[in-house]
């Protein structure tokens, strides 16, 4: 009995690059359309600008269409495409002249009934509670602790805690060793806590 013939949409990231590098027409669109929201908010995230994210998203979606031959077919493809973008959006941070934790797990409200974390604050468009008067206020002075990291310390954080990257596949996109991976998330977690505190004592000065 021959086996059903496999979609395009259960290929592997990597199976689609080698078939688009083949001349396979319709390959890459699936890969970008699979890979491009969350490439899309990492940038977002990192660089602090839609626009600007937006066309970094592009940039880097170029570079892979025009580097797919030289992709390393025993490598994984989502580690290579954070590379390529995570190094586009340092570019851009630069000719753009910018820059920009307790754990980011923890709960930004001693309420029992509060579970929501400061990762679920800066991961979706969550509101907190109605009851919070300085509910944007409070969402964007979070936002600014993170743009306002060192930008080794803010890459590491998006990847390891939005991403969701394991710590080899980070260590593979920054081109550090793993110990530094793990080394800077702690660093990175820490900065945020201290940068909080500070902040959250002027709210409460309000």
């Amino acid at each position: 009995m021959e086996k059903p013939e496999r979609t395009p949409a259960s290929l592997s990231d990597e199976e689609l690059l080698q078939l688009h590098v083949a001349g396979q027409k319709g390959a890459f669109e699936v890969l970008v359309e699979r890979r491009s929201g969350e490439l899309y908010r990492f940038l977002y995230r990192f660089l602090g600008d839609r626009t600007l994210a937006d066309d970094v998203l592009q940039d880097t979606l170029l570079q892979v269409h025009m580097s797919a031959d030289r992709f390393d077919p025993e490598r994984r493809f989502k580690p290579w495409l954070f590379t390529i973008a995570a190094n586009k959006a340092r570019d851009a941070l630069r000719s753009a002249s910018r820059r920009q934790t307790s754990a980011l797990d923890a709960r930004i409200s001693d309420s029992e009934d509060s579970t929501t974390t400061y990762v679920d604050l800066l991961a979706a468009d969550i509101d907190l509670p109605l009851e919070k008067l300085e509910n944007q206020e409070l969402r964007d002075a979070v936002k600014k602790i993170v743009m306002d990291m060192p930008e080794h310390l803010r890459e590491v954080l998006l990847l390891g805690y939005f991403q969701q990257l394991p710590y080899k596949e980070i260590a593979d996109v920054l081109a550090v060793p793993l110990g530094t991976v793990k080394s800077r998330l702690h660093a990175a977690v820490n900065h945020f806590a201290r940068r909080w505190e500070a902040m959250a004592k002027r709210f409460g000065e309000e």
